[in-house]
């Protein structure tokens, strides 16, 4: 059913995904200098002042929800409403100059994903979605498709790298042969394709919440699935997906959830 509670807070992160990316355009025509972060990662200006863009509208809107950043990390408590914000997911591609990146923006209520916003401004598509209201693309109403068979299935790979250092490897190795084709759009992209109906499976083992918890609420309302890859639902902790229509979902879980695996972080 609708749940009209979170209209106010979902037009709040869709006006704030908007003032991020006039920072991102900003820099995106300028250029921005490259630090790198004590996680061997890059961040740039674009990167902290579009989340103190984000952060300076969304504060006022729930007054009582904390907020955790990519890039100025938790003000306040991780259990109750939350909102969860990168505000330049992919920024790799940024400062080499591709298009695959986006904001990301989501709010989690007492550890249940209510609502997500995923904008990518360069690319030029905008998603977002809220508890029992459907999956939107640029105001237009998305559902994922209704693929069954393995063999008409699209997938796509983003980060796997966890994922080949044990028998999930050779797992999906037989699942890529068996499905249509095989693509690794990462980042935001497959997402947004796996909500409109342009894929039918994605796959990662090292991800973060901040990467993910919007396109999973997205692709949810969208009529997917969504989880991690031992097939739990997301928590702050997550660091895997395994996302898809809810029939090749099912066959992909059944056939990467072998005994002989790991308990590491995939």
């Amino acid at each position: 059913m609708n749940d009209q509670r979170w209209g106010a807070a979902l037009s709040a992160a869709r006006e704030a995904a908007d003032a991020a990316a006039e920072v991102i355009r900003h820099y995106w025509q300028r250029g921005v200098d490259i630090e790198i972060k004590s996680d061997a990662t890059p961040v740039t200006i674009a990167d902290r002042e579009a989340e103190q863009a984000i952060r300076a509208i969304l504060a006022p809107v729930l007054p009582d929800a904390a907020i955790y950043g990519e890039e100025f990390g938790l003000d306040g408590r991780r259990d109750g409403l939350l909102w969860l914000v990168d505000p330049l997911d992919g920024t790799k591609s940024f400062v080499r100059r591709t298009p695959f990146f986006s904001t990301q923006i989501a709010l989690m209520d007492k550890g249940e994903l209510v609502l997500g916003v995923s904008s990518a401004p360069i690319y030029g598509e905008t998603m977002w979605a809220s508890a029992g209201d459907g999956a939107w693309l640029n105001g237009e109403r998305v559902q994922v498709a209704s693929t069954s068979e393995m063999a008409q299935a699209s997938i796509s790979t983003g980060n796997v790298k966890t994922l080949t250092s044990d028998a999930r490897w050779q797992a999906l190795g037989a699942l890529i042969r068996d499905s249509n084709r095989i693509r690794g759009y990462g980042d935001f992209c497959h997402y947004h394709l796996l909500a409109r109906g342009g894929l039918d499976l994605v796959i990662e083992s090292d991800v973060n919440i901040l990467d993910i918890a919007p396109l999973a609420v997205i692709v949810r309302e969208a009529g997917g699935v969504f989880t991690d890859l031992q097939g739990q639902p997301l928590t702050l902790d997550t660091r895997s997906v395994l996302a898809g229509t809810h029939a090749i979902h099912a066959q992909a879980l059944q056939r990467l959830s072998l005994p002989t695996v790991g308990s590491g972080p995939g």
